[in-house]
């Protein structure tokens, strides 16, 4: 068969389905490097000038002159052998039919096992190799997200980069949900390598624009959609070689597809409806003694939810804590919105079937693990979704299910708690809901009205884990936040972190989303993408942390939720082109989801920072992490103020006015605020840290105990200060409260009433530098 690259098509779409129905018809499960550069060309790149022939002994019928240049590169042909270089697939010789005969023959040798096709002579590119003259190209089919598109450093060292560059520095990853041209422009401008090729170095001229470079990645985007995964799995140029003459495809190659995802039938996303606003429920696997069953019910009725609106399925009682109690689920007098199946894993099948057949309930949490973790299980998984997916087609399309394996939900606007941990375990905020505060006003409406955050109810907040005791430790170290809803999803054996984000897009009581996730279901994570990003666009928070990182990482995610740990990289890359807030560690997801509840509705104009602390230390570290931020110069006007609370307190001779301030112990909480006001106010800062070593008798730092006469929640305390001052000014700003356990009270006081609150001022300053630098990107 005749593989040589002449043949020319109309559109790259062509171009691989010749090279696919050739592949296929020889059994190949890739295309031939000149099949792959026969899609590069239909691209719109330019390949290098080459011929094939089938052996060494064919080279002498070759003109060889029809090819520029006095050398060639000689490659072997095969589908088998993709990385060529890395084998001895590749040498470079002077155009002369005995060095290109000579250098077959050594491949001859060499490959003399493997299935080659024929060799390659191809024109040899004078381009710059490395990172500042290579970039590669590709796109592949990921089950999370379907196809992503990536550009990067090419050449021999592009893996190199790749694996020892700064995390989100080295490649750039997009997906058709999110490819505006800013969008593009924007992530690839945040690599490492673009402004190697796109700015000029040393005075050269740009290799590439970025306009250009974004334009090549929505044509890889295009080529993704249209072929894969049915006919590409993958497809690849690297080295793009950036010459002077242009952007040379120096070689390319293409994985076959052919797997289908068996997608099940879409969830009938209104019954989330149900799930999370109940009118009425029913609880299966209650026990007289305490185990999960009846700690839910116990948690459910603490919460507020009506008594004569919940339904026990127990044979042999009447009733529980007040709650009537049936023989079975037929036994029910209607169908309820909500069952809650705290049953062994065995029985889940059987009751789930009737629950369908029978139409019992519109929604389901299934409590109960082993459904799915391991390969034994598998079977009551499927089950249960063979049911699942039968329901579907009905016209009811049968009840949603969250779970299994999950830890429950805890719903606001629902007046339910079905998160099976003891009160005694949780701190009180965390115990449950207060049923006469069941619609109590969201954080902002309350911060609007100066009520402090602490009392103000739920936080426009919801919080969809796949971990529940992830979920139930972030509320234990965020004792202020009430999230609006806690979702513990587990194993997404139905719904899925998309279908709840669909769900709760539009509600205009939350406006930040935060999710911790070990897998997306397959091309869950594409449609979680798409609404995320339009989620931020409206000018909301979207915070992800992915778990399941590396391979122990994965095996560790799949063992308790069953889900597929996919590319990390992916997914943070895709996730940041699409706006979302990304954090590294869950110390940081915790830190991120303090500051994008307690600042929200403050201003971040920019990155000049104002910054005070009573400790010389705690001024250095400020200034020696700074990372985005810049110190902001302060003007005349605050300059007079800071130097007369200094003059006030016989400081002038020991300290200066500078940024950061310095207000040595000896200032009191009066003279503090009156600093901190002084700075804040100044035109020429955007953003503010606040730092306080609380060990100086000069300010009310202690919680009220014998021995001493100071009280923090007293109204002339710093931090009762600090709390006013927070309500009053619109900037964005932090506090730092840098000691031990004692001065827990104070951080106590400050979260509460709205001032997030970190414990060591690099801590701070890296969280609150993040998330600075993410609000002015997408909130611009």
């Amino acid at each position: 068969m005749n593989h040589d690259v002449e043949a020319h098509f109309k559109s790259p779409v062509e171009a691989v389905r010749h090279g696919v129905r050739n592949a296929r018809q020889e059994g190949r499960s890739a295309l031939l490097e000149t099949e792959a550069l026969r899609v590069a060309r239909a691209l719109g790149l330019r390949v290098p000038e080459h011929r094939t022939v089938k052996d060494s002994e064919s080279v002498a019928y070759l003109y060889l002159d029809g090819i520029p240049g006095d050398r060639v590169v000689v490659k072997v042909l095969s589908a088998e052998i993709l990385h060529k270089s890395d084998v001895g697939g590749v040498r470079v010789v002077r155009k002369r039919t005995a060095e290109v005969s000579a250098a077959i023959r050594e491949m001859e040798d060499r490959f003399s096992k493997e299935p080659v096709a024929g060799y390659v002579i191809s024109e040899f590119i004078q381009h710059e190799p490395g990172p500042s003259g290579e970039l590669l190209l590709g796109i592949r089919w990921t089950q999370e997200f379907g196809p992503v598109a990536t550009v990067g450093p090419g050449g021999v060292f592009a893996e190199f980069l790749a694996a020892n560059l700064k995390p989100g520095l080295e490649v750039a990853i997009f997906s058709p949900e999110v490819r505006d041209d800013p969008r593009i422009r924007g992530v690839l401008a945040a690599k490492a390598v673009t402004p190697l090729v796109t700015d000029g170095m040393r005075g050269q001229k740009a290799r590439i624009s970025l306009q250009d470079l974004a334009g090549l990645a929505r044509r890889f985007l295009d080529l993704g959609e249209a072929t894969m995964p049915d006919e590409l799995s993958e497809f690849e140029v690297n080295p793009l070689a950036l010459t002077a003459a242009g952007v040379v495809a120096l070689d390319a190659l293409g994985r076959l597809g052919g797997e289908r995802l068996d997608s099940p039938p879409p969830r009938p996303i209104s019954k989330i409806e149900s799930l999370l606003k109940p009118r009425s429920l029913a609880i299966m696997g209650v026990s007289d003694r305490m185990n999960p069953g009846r700690v839910i019910l116990d948690n459910v009725i603490r919460s507020g939810f009506p008594r004569d609106r919940i339904r026990v399925v127990k044979p042999g009682v009447d009733s529980i804590e007040g709650c009537q109690c049936f023989e079975d689920l037929s036994s029910l007098p209607e169908p309820v919105d909500l069952l809650v199946l705290a049953i062994g894993a065995a029985q889940v099948p059987e009751v789930l079937e009737e629950v369908i057949h029978d139409r019992r309930a519109e929604s389901v949490i299934l409590i109960p693990g082993g459904l799915d973790e391991r390969a034994e299980s598998r079977p009551l998984a499927e089950g249960i979704r063979a049911s699942l997916d039968e329901a579907r087609k009905s016209e009811d399309q049968g009840p949603v299910l969250n779970g299994g394996n999950c830890l429950g939900i805890r719903s606001w606007p629902g007046r339910y708690d079905t998160l099976f941990i003891p009160p005694y375990k949780l701190s009180p905020k965390s115990a449950g809901i207060a049923a006469d505060e069941a619609e109590r006003r969201p954080l902002g409406e309350a911060r609007e009205a100066g009520v402090s955050t602490g009392g103000a109810g739920p936080s426009p907040v919801a919080l969809i884990s796949q971990s529940g005791a992830l979920a139930l430790a972030r509320l234990e170290r965020l004792p202020w936040l009430d999230p609006r809803y806690v979702v513990t999803l587990g194993n997404q054996s139905d719904l899925t972190a998309a279908d709840f984000l669909e769900y709760l897009k539009d509600d205009p009581h939350l406006r930040t989303y935060a999710f911790y996730l070990e897998g997306f279901q397959p091309l869950d994570g594409r449609r979680w993408l798409r609404l995320a990003a339009e989620i931020v666009e409206g000018g909301r928070t979207v915070l992800l942390y992915r778990a399941g990182r590396t391979g122990a990482g994965g095996m560790a995610a799949a063992s308790h939720t069953a889900s597929i740990a996919g590319d990390y990289r992916v997914t943070r890359e895709l996730a940041l082109s699409a706006g979302v807030l990304v954090a590294e560690t869950l110390r940081e997801f915790e830190d991120l989801l303090r500051l994008s509840v307690l600042l929200e509705g403050k201003t971040i104009d920019g990155l000049r920072l104002g910054a005070v602390s009573n400790a010389g230390f705690e001024c250095v570290s400020m200034a020696d992490n700074l990372g985005p931020f810049t110190l902001a110069h302060l003007g005349s006007g605050a300059s007079r103020r800071v130097q007369a609370v200094l003059e006030g307190r016989r400081l002038g001779g020991i300290v200066g006015v500078q940024n950061p301030l310095d207000l040595t112990p000896i200032a009191d909480d009066e003279a503090f605020e009156e600093a901190v006001r002084a700075i804040l106010d100044d035109e020429g800062v955007d953003v503010g840290v606040v730092g306080c070593v609380p060990m100086t008798p000069a300010l009310k730092t202690l919680g009220a105990a014998h021995g001493h006469p100071e009280d923090v929640t007293a109204e002339g305390s710093l931090a009762r200060r600090l709390v006013r001052l927070g309500q009053e000014c619109r900037k964005a700003w932090v506090a730092v409260v840098d000691g031990g356990r004692l001065y827990d009270p104070m951080a106590t006081v400050l979260e509460a009433g709205g001032v997030p609150t970190f414990r060591t001022s690099d801590q701070a300053m890296r969280g609150f530098g993040r998330y600075c630098q993410w609000r002015l990107m997408s909130r611009s």
